[in-house]
């Protein structure tokens, strides 16, 4: 136990500062997000996701700041959804990581996805999904475009 106590430390030493500052607001973003997407209709909202860009999967260039910036908000609010009461899916995430990226002005690309499902319980049901991508930095939803064919696209303005 004190072995793992210690490694636990270890790591939390490592994480930068921006983590720890961004992890209590992100993770009342993402309540928020989850009471906006069950509140309001997309249409009401999708302004504020950044400039609709179609379906060009493509991902905007970012300096090596800002690419520190958004791996580090992109663990904050990974850390946060697991700890949040509510359904902190993909697309709660994805809004927190758009207005979080937007407040530093990093540049990101929000992309929605759709799958059909290969399991054969689910009988080729489709699964959606979102995902923020800011330069080389998968800040929420992994690594998506192998996976879902991209149907939108919201862009930093």
């Amino acid at each position: 136990m004190i072995k793992t106590l210690k490694r636990k430390f270890a790591t939390a030493r490592q994480l930068p500062p921006l983590f720890y500052l961004w992890l209590g607001p992100a993770w009342v973003l993402l309540g928020l997000s989850r009471f906006v997407i069950l509140t309001m209709t997309f249409k009401r909202f999708a302004h504020w996701l950044g400039m609709h860009d179609g379906l060009a999967p493509r991902t905007p260039l970012i300096t090596a700041a800002q690419e520190k910036r958004a791996r580090a908000i992109s663990s904050a609010i990974i850390f946060a959804a697991k700890f949040a009461p509510w359904k902190a899916n993909c697309f709660p995430q994805a809004i927190t990581a758009r207005l979080i990226l937007g407040l530093y002005d990093i540049p990101y690309a929000l992309f929605f996805g759709l799958m059909r499902s290969k399991q054969e319980e689910d009988r080729g049901e489709i699964k959606a999904h979102a995902w923020v991508v800011s330069g080389r930095v998968n800040v929420t939803g992994g690594r998506s475009f192998g996976q879902f064919t991209s149907v939108g696209c919201f862009v930093s303005k």
